[in-house]
């Protein structure tokens, strides 16, 4: 089965799997907020201190897996693989998406 996501969600991706901090940013609006391992970040310089420290922490590559969506929102399974602990585990991406960005995105079991 394809999954067809939206180009913002595409884009975000194929950015996380080549580690390229700069294209992972383009995806998300200029009041974007990330939640991920109990902390937010919000805002662009935010955002990418998060990028950053994580992709140095875990080096992760995400194989998408499943999506289902519901409006903006979007709940996107990916097979995580990096350095961590129980690679590769399944971790849920839930999007919210406003026109052309992404304007919050959750991350979670």
């Amino acid at each position: 089965m394809t999954i067809k996501l939206p180009q913002p969600l595409v884009d975000y991706f194929a950015a996380k799997n080549r580690h390229d901090i700069d294209g992972m940013l383009i995806p998300f609006s200029s009041d974007a907020t990330v939640q991920d391992e109990g902390e937010t970040h919000q805002g662009p310089a935010a955002i990418r201190n998060w990028m950053e420290a994580t992709a140095r922490k875990y080096r992760v590559t995400v194989e998408v897996a499943d999506a289902t969506v519901n409006g903006d929102a979007w709940r996107v399974a990916g097979i995580v693989s990096g350095n961590f602990p129980g690679s590769p585990a399944t971790l849920h991406y839930n999007f919210m998406l406003a026109g052309e960005g992404i304007t919050r995105l959750e991350i979670g079991a």
